[in-house]
């Protein structure tokens, strides 16, 4: 489990190893540590929706986000699905429990401009069993349409 501090919205500090997943998530993204360091901070990524089974998050690209043809980088869209989808998979597990990526598909649709505007990433849990968990997700560009999809299969540690 993470070791870091998380505050609930009233600033009481919350112990991560007592929280279920969701609970977790919901604590984080209610009250954000700009301070922390963390791959949300490095892309400025935003929480739009955080459900059981369920999330979806934000990024607004940059230029640093250019592969060498001006485009985004495809490891952007990678790095939004694999959020998304790891943490749907970690809304739907009790306290102490975690998870990691075991495999990652990604499937890329149309590039992105740089200055597209928002990207909109979207998990959703497919199934959760005692080791493995799998889920879904997509990646919209800022006028609806798709950009990329992918699959996961996490290993849980109970």
């Amino acid at each position: 489990m993470p070791s870091y501090i998380v505050m609930s919205s009233d600033t009481e500090i919350l112990d991560p190893s007592t929280l279920t997943g969701l609970q977790l998530l919901r604590a984080a993204m209610s009250n954000p540590d700009p301070d922390r360091p963390g791959i949300w901070r490095l892309l400025g990524m935003s929480a739009k929706e955080i459900d059981e089974g369920r999330v979806s998050f934000t990024v607004t690209p940059q230029a640093d986000f250019a592969n060498p043809l001006g485009t985004v980088h495809g490891g952007i869209c990678a790095t939004l699905l694999d959020s998304v989808m790891g943490c749907a998979v970690h809304t739907t597990l009790p306290a102490g429990v975690g998870y990691t990526t075991l495999e990652l598909k990604i499937n890329y649709i149309r590039s992105v401009a740089v200055d597209a505007g928002e990207l909109t990433a979207v998990g959703t849990v497919i199934h959760v069993g005692g080791r493995t968990a799998t889920a879904e997700g997509k990646v919209f560009a800022d006028d609806g349409k798709l950009v990329a999809h992918g699959t996961t299969t996490c290993i849980v540690f109970r």
